[in-house]
């Protein structure tokens, strides 16, 4: 009601006030206790609460630790944050802040399991970030997260008392994150301290540190800029004295240099205990009595004696198989059950199964110590039997089956295009993944019934595991920038189901073809020790090798370990005592190896290489390297093109930072494919290349094609057929499809094609026999790299006879005062764009078949074109002209002629009257015969002989009256603009 009625009145009481600037400066208790009367306090009382807090309310008390690890300093704090729960600590290393709280529900704890949930959670405000899901916000855990919820979980929960058996839960908040730091170590070590700070009973703390090694140095806490650089990841949690947890992810480093690794990062992690240790003395609370489940010595003699026995006999029978060992084992628990309901021993059956496994377990281990036996009859270090089978079945990328023993996995691979990859939403690290395996655990491989769901904490850290032993192998992203998907599907399982992914992914990824450089292979090691029960010492210990699903749940460790030959790349160590020597771990690591290389022999046995695409029914991948304007036009309106070809041919494409990637069942539909888009966007043109085509136009003296992405390309008339050609619409016509070769480029920059290039030529075989031993080496085409911007074809309207394209190089026709300028020039320099002088060695030009026929071989050679203008020669293949200087400007007399060469025999000079004709020698007055070629408008086109032509142009009121095939006398008169000679009619002697 006051503030009901300071509403009410607000204009008045502003007026009543020097200004508005006092209702600010004093606030609005102070304001109302001045002005109104009302909400007033006794002066003793305000002075008290500007003193300290009201008498009654709990004061706010935050404890806090600093300490340095390597050059990082650390703290960790309480009381400030979360002060409900049972215990909190936020943890802070530079810009990254990290909270981790704890609880324990009040229940009785009447189970034979501890309910402990580890829940990590990285919401993006820590990196200032908005998610971009449809709600805005976080859902359900993504991978990273269950990973590191497991990476705590790990070393926490053997330091649980036995028998506890309450409910209790850790939730861990990255409350900001700098991204140069990954919060898991931090997370692991705040879980512990809070669990120190509450009453829950716990035999901590433990100090958990990240290792790295680059250029050989271990660094400890490297920053994620650091592990990038680094070939070893190390996570490694102890207590003081003893061994937790390992997680590693590395490149081959080998058994000698993780021992190393290892006895560094002990004394670094627990460097974190005793900050630990001090703030629960200042701050923690006294620990909570709570029941512990524990089962009476009576009540556990009087259930081994029932059933040792018959036990025993069951282990001791290495016939057995899994299911068939379980079985029996089951019916001595109902024999067992049915005794003590006889009895009516309630005590003993509520705690009956756990009862049962713990007499096998300590049968299990007393064979194993005192015998060296094990459950299946195999020697400690013996691998099970191995069956392995790549190319499983051929339809897919990659696929294998790998068995060891009773446990059996299949892998597929399956390739995808770089916009595939996985794009990942966490706070560090890389934003996508490229490589994935897909762990998949169905309840039938251990013959139950079970609810398939969404992502499993197990699933997802074997999976993991397995990717992480594979990654080190694959070739760098430059040499493959392809995504990979490794599915293994768990068909039987015995233990190490996931050592077995490793093997099976190594072998499906080469029958996929993917370079990997060599196998890696997985094995499990497992310990069984004998302790103490007065010291908790560890009096005697047996190491075994690839262990079974039964020695890992009776059994104190499952080290997986897996790498190539040359060393490890990916381990990790789950415990089920509170703790293991260090020692013990380092010699763990020599019968890995042993076991893993045997495997390793078995697989190469197998498949020894990644396999070749040779097969027509093998899955295809290209990516094509295009401008944005090209791609653009690959997409089309809202993509409508790319879903076009999609449709059309079954392949997939997809487009990335300037890159076009298609992927395809086989073959047929990748060619299919790879068509329809160089038809619609081009490809780069080569000389040699073949593309196909559409005739768009058809002039007297060729034909222009449509091609690679609606490029134009000149057909001369010459270039249609090895036979010589009247008119160019008796062989193609305007909208006809064909196959052409690109033969170069003309001095105006149009594309050349050749028709005759992909026509079967009679008699070159004989003709390039009997030339064998005197062929002169093929001479060396320089071409463009890329046609983006190459200029489209001109018609050309000139009335004169228009220089025909060939691929021979281009034959100067110049006077003898020409030549004997040009010789005298020969060995002199000759200045290019640059301005820079070079020297021309004169090398006359032997026309000769052999001399196109090599030619031709060489356009064989597909290079691409590298200028979009001209196609640079090396010098000392640069065409001279027949007296023995370089072609000049196309200007002027003596300018290029191209040589119309109409079929391949040799040229050799034809006297057809008073001159013989010879390249280069024809001069001004020169009389010659000469044979009518063709009949055009203006004039003649004449047939010199040697495969040379010239015109004669029709004078006013002069004769007409010729026949093509004709002989006639001439005379050159001159020479055209274009070098082409021209010449008079003689009269008839």
């Amino acid at each position: 009601m006051a503030v009901a009625a300071l509403r009410g009145r607000a204009y008045p009481l502003m007026s009543s006030v020097p200004s508005f600037l006092t209702w600010r400066r004093l606030g609005f208790r102070s304001f109302c206790s001045g002005h109104l009367g009302f909400l007033s306090q006794p002066p003793e009382a305000e002075s008290t609460a500007a003193a300290g807090p009201v008498p009654g309310s709990k004061i706010l008390e935050t404890f806090r630790e600093e300490f340095e690890i390597g050059s990082r300093t650390i703290s960790i704090e309480t009381g400030k944050v979360a002060r409900f729960a049972n215990g909190s600590v936020v943890i802070t290393m530079d810009e990254t802040n990290v909270l981790s709280t704890v609880a324990s529900a009040r229940g009785d704890g009447a189970r034979d399991f501890l309910p402990l949930t580890v829940d990590y959670q990285e919401k993006q405000y820590a990196q200032g970030v908005i998610p971009t899901t449809f709600m805005r916000r976080e859902g359900a855990p993504k991978e990273r997260e269950l990973l590191c919820g497991r990476l705590i979980d790990r070393p926490i929960r053997p330091l649980f008392p036995p028998g506890f058996y309450h409910d209790v839960q850790v939730m861990v908040n990255v409350l900001s994150s700098d991204g140069k730091h990954d919060p898991d170590v931090m997370a692991a070590n705040a879980t512990s301290a809070a669990l120190m700070l509450s009453g829950i009973p716990w035999n901590g703390p433990i100090g958990v540190i990240r290792v790295g090694r680059i250029d050989g140095k271990f660094v400890f806490n490297p920053t994620m800029d650091e592990l990038s650089l680094s070939d070893l990841n190390l996570v490694y949690a102890c207590t003081r004295d003893r061994t937790l947890m390992i997680d590693v992810q590395a490149r081959e480093i080998s058994e000698k240099d993780l021992q190393a690794g290892l006895k560094l990062a002990h004394p670094e992690a627990v460097k974190y205990i005793d900050p630990q240790i001090r703030l629960a003395e200042k701050a923690g609370k006294k620990k909570k009595e709570y029941k512990l489940s524990m089962i009476s010595d009576r009540t556990l003699e009087k259930i081994r004696s029932l059933a040792e026995a018959p036990i025993e006999a069951v282990f001791t029978d290495s016939t057995y198989g899994k299911f068939e060992r379980g079985e029996a084992l089951d019916k001595i628990t109902h024999a067992v059950k049915a005794k003590l309901e006889e009895e009516g021993d309630e005590e003993s059956l509520n705690v009956l199964p756990k009862a049962i496994d713990m007499v096998r377990k300590k049968i299990i281990r007393h064979r194993i110590i005192k015998e060296g036996v094990r459950v299946d009859g195999r020697q400690l270090d013996e691998v099970r039997p191995l069956y392995c089978e790549s190319g499983t079945y051929p339809i897919l990328h990659g696929s294998s089956l790998f068995s060891r023993g009773d446990t059996q996995v299949l892998c597929t691979v399956t390739l995808g295009a770089p916009g595939d990859a996985q794009r990942l939403d966490s706070i560090v690290g890389p934003p996508t993944k490229r490589f994935m395996l897909h762990y998949s655990f169905p309840p039938f491989s251990i013959n139950e019934v079970g609810k398939r769901g969404g992502l499993n904490r197990r699933e997802v850290g074997h999976g993991t595991l397995a990717e992480k032993a594979l990654l080190a192998v694959l070739p760098p992203e430059n040499d493959f920038p392809y995504t990979v998907r490794v599915n293994s599907e768990v068909m039987a399982s015995d233990g190490s189901t996931s050592m077995a992914t490793v093997c099976g992914g190594s072998m499906a990824l080469m029958d996929a073809g993917i370079p990997v450089r060599e196998h890696v292979a997985g094995v499990s090691v497992g310990l069984v020790t004998e302790v103490d029960p007065s010291t908790g010492m560890i009096n005697d210990y047996r190491i075994l090798t690839d262990i079974l699903g039964l020695e890992d749940h009776l059994g104190d460790m499952d080290f997986k370990i897996a790498g190539t030959r040359k060393g490890i790349t990916a381990i990790q160590l789950d415990i089920k005592p509170a703790g293991i020597p260090v020692d013990i771990i380092c010699e763990c690591l020599e019968p890995a190896r042993k076991g893993r290389n045997h495997i390793l022999d078995r697989m190469e046995q197998e498949i020894c290489a990644p396999r070749t695409m040779g097969d027509g029914s093998t899955p295809r991948l290209a990516t094509l390297k295009f401008s944005n304007n090209s791609i653009q036009r690959l997409l089309g309106p809202l993509g409508s093109q790319r879903k076009k070809i999609e449709q059309e041919t079954g392949a997939r494409i997809a487009v990335s930072d300037g890159t076009v990637t298609i992927v395809a069942k086989n073959r047929s539909v990748m060619e299919k494919a790879k068509e329809q888009v160089d038809f619609l966007i081009g490809r780069e043109i080569e000389v040699g290349g073949i593309y196909k085509g559409v005739i768009s136009s058809i002039k007297e003296y060729g034909a222009f094609v449509e091609f690679n992405g609606g490029q134009q390309g000149l057909l001369h008339i010459s270039e249609l057929s090895h036979e010589p050609v009247s008119r160019v619409s008796d062989v193609v016509s305007v909208g006809q499809d064909l196959s052409v070769m690109c033969i170069g480029q003309d001095v105006r920059g149009n594309i050349k094609l050749s028709l005759k290039a992909m026509l079967p030529w009679a008699g070159s075989e004989k003709k390039n026999l009997e030339s064998q031993d005197s062929v002169p080496p093929k001479q060396e085409v320089n071409v463009w790299a890329s046609v983006e911007n190459v200029p489209m074809c001109q018609e050309n309207q000139d009335s004169e006879v228009e220089p025909a394209t060939n691929s021979m190089p281009a034959v100067v026709i110049r006077s003898a005062a020409e030549c004997d300028a040009q010789d005298i020039a020969a060995g002199q320099h000759s200045i290019n764009k640059s301005g820079k002088g070079t020297k021309t060695s004169p090398r006359p030009y032997n026309a000769s078949s052999r001399h196109r026929d090599d030619f031709r071989s060489t356009l064989t050679k597909r290079k691409p074109i590298s200028s979009p203008n001209q196609i640079p020669m090396k010098k000392e293949s640069e065409p001279k002209d027949f007296c023995g200087s370089k072609p000049e400007t196309d200007s002027g007399p003596g300018t290029l002629l191209h040589a119309l060469m109409q079929n391949d025999a040799d040229v050799k000079p034809k006297s057809l009257g008073s001159t013989s004709v010879r390249a280069g020698s024809l001069k001004l007055g020169d009389r010659v015969i000469a044979k009518v070629y063709q009949i055009r408008t203006h004039g003649l086109v004449l047939e010199l002989g040697g495969g040379l032509r010239g015109m004669y142009k029709f004078e006013i009121n002069g004769r007409r009256d010729f026949e093509v095939g004709k002989e006639l006398h001439v005379q050159c008169s001159s020479f055209s603009s274009k070098g082409i000679p021209v010449f008079s009619l003689l009269e008839d002697e």
